[in-house]
Order: structure tokens, then sequence, then C-alpha cells
């Protein structure tokens, strides 16, 4: 069994216990991360958008940028909306403009917003007034403490 097929397995096996409704899958198709490489990315993840489509899951969620810093591979990430029929929230570099944008255009359903919401406890209150936002300390990330994660001033 190959392992796009295990893999659906999952998907399958979780959905039966909690329900597809409330089972959401997320992808990184240009993320180059470790080993993790593709020499295809466009047509596998196109593939896996498609097998996922009749689990009717929660969404699909789509890291739409590197995290590694490389150069990645060209990829459509509107073509893999288009495969993908049900929820797709995208996430990966995204501000206010652009999360507009990618809802407006029907794009993306939601959008997600990591490292900005580490750095802006209050988000959406920021972006409701336009105020301006938090730098985030990238050197704090993943430190296992709260810094950086709790002492972020609000508005």
């Amino acid at each position: 069994m190959g392992e796009l097929a295990q893999r659906l397995e999952v998907v399958a096996a979780v959905s039966k216990v909690y329900g597809a409704e409330r089972v959401g899958v997320r992808i990184s198709p240009i993320n180059q991360f470790n080993d993790l490489r593709d020499s295809h990315p466009q047509a596998l993840f196109n593939h896996v958008a498609e097998a996922l489509n009749p689990f009717n899951l929660a969404y699909l969620h789509v890291v739409e940028a590197s995290m590694t810093g490389d150069a990645p591979q060209p990829f459509d990430f509107n073509e893999l909306r288009r495969a993908y029929r049900g929820s797709y929230i995208a996430n990966g570099g995204y501000d206010k403009a652009r999360g507009n944008a990618a809802i407006a255009s029907g794009h993306a359903d939601a959008v997600a917003y990591g490292v900005p919401f580490i750095a802006n406890p209050d988000l959406v209150e920021r972006f409701k007034a336009d105020a301006p936002l938090n730098a985030a300390d990238p050197s704090t990330f993943y430190g296992g403490g709260e810094a950086g994660y709790t002492d972020y001033p609000t508005m």
C-alpha cells in the first residue's frame, strides 16, 4: 500500500470516530523541511486535495509559504484550491490586506495567522482598528518557555 493510501486510511479512521465535519488536514506543498521533498509537488498535492474531497472534511489547511527560507519550486495555490472542493484555510505570510483579498476572491474560506497572532494577542482588535502590529521575535519561538508567547503588549 502506498503512503498516500495509508494516510487516507488514517483520515478515514479519524473521520469515522469523530465525524469528518470535525476533522481537518494540514498540508505544506512547498515546505522542504528536513528531508521532505517532492520532484512534482503540484501534481502530488493536487492529487492529495482531490483524494480528500470525498471525506467532506471540516477543512484543508494549506501552508502556502516555505518555512526554510529556501526558494521553493513554483506552485500554483489557486490550482490546488480549485482541486479541493471543501473549506480551504490559507496560511503563510498573510497580512490583513492579503487575507481579505484571498477571502474576497474566493481563494480561501479563511486565513490562519500564526506568527502575527503570537506577537499580537489582540490581532483581531488590531485588524479592526487598523492599528500597527508588534514585530515578532523569532529568537523566542520554540524555546519551551513563556518568553515570546505571553509577553507581547496589547493595544
